[in-house]
């Protein structure tokens, strides 16, 4: 059924106030929000209230050999990781890392989402899972989703992703979602070299 486009734009006009007003708690604290729900999956925004998990997710030694050292050591580090990295990238550009839980349980697994980083002129989909739910394709399906939200809900007609070249598991991943490997390049001057992947729709 297709709804005509007067009385669409006065349903959104609605809604989205109410998504908004919906999204803050009379305490003034803004609860995660749901961006993405998958057969067994919630993505949802990042939040300071997330600090204990991200702080294990981002000392995870493949975290360290993959992404790198982010020097975050305690819970109030992690809660200002948090505060300037994914919430500040969602306030201004709309998407940004999601926290990736389990449907049935809430039990957060990983993190997946849209980056948009100033060393690449597109934007980027990046991914993390702890590692006792490797395996169990929870980051593909995470990451499929990610994929077609940046398309549907943004309308990016190139979506890229970055690896380290001995990053197997993560290259298949990329491969089985569609993307192709483009080049090698480096993000800084000193940087290590990484395999620059990329989809167009």
């Amino acid at each position: 059924m297709h709804l005509p486009a007067q009385l669409m734009d006065k349903l959104c006009s609605y809604v989205y106030p109410l998504m908004l007003q919906g999204n803050v708690q009379q305490q003034g604290k803004i609860k995660p929000m749901k961006i993405l729900e998958t057969e067994r999956l919630i993505l949802r925004t990042l939040e300071v209230d997330d600090a204990e998990f991200y702080l294990r997710q981002v000392n995870e030694p493949s975290w360290h050999q993959f992404i790198g050292d982010k020097g975050i050591r305690t819970v109030e580090a992690a809660r200002a990781a948090i505060l300037s990295g994914p919430m500040a990238m969602y306030e201004r550009e709309g998407f940004s890392l999601y926290l990736t839980e389990l449907k049935d349980s809430g039990l957060p697994i990983g993190i997946c989402g849209l980056i948009k980083r100033d060393t690449l002129p597109d934007v980027d989909i990046g991914y993390a899972f702890l590692p006792e739910h490797w395996g169990k394709g929870y980051a593909q399906e995470a990451a499929a989703a990610v994929l077609a939200y940046g398309n549907r809900a943004f309308g990016l007609q190139r979506i890229v992703a970055i690896t380290a070249p001995d990053n197997q598991q993560s290259i298949k991943l990329l491969e089985k979602i569609g993307l192709k490997f483009e080049t090698r390049l480096r993000l800084t001057s000193d940087g290590a070299e990484t395999n620059l992947f990329a989809y167009h729709f």
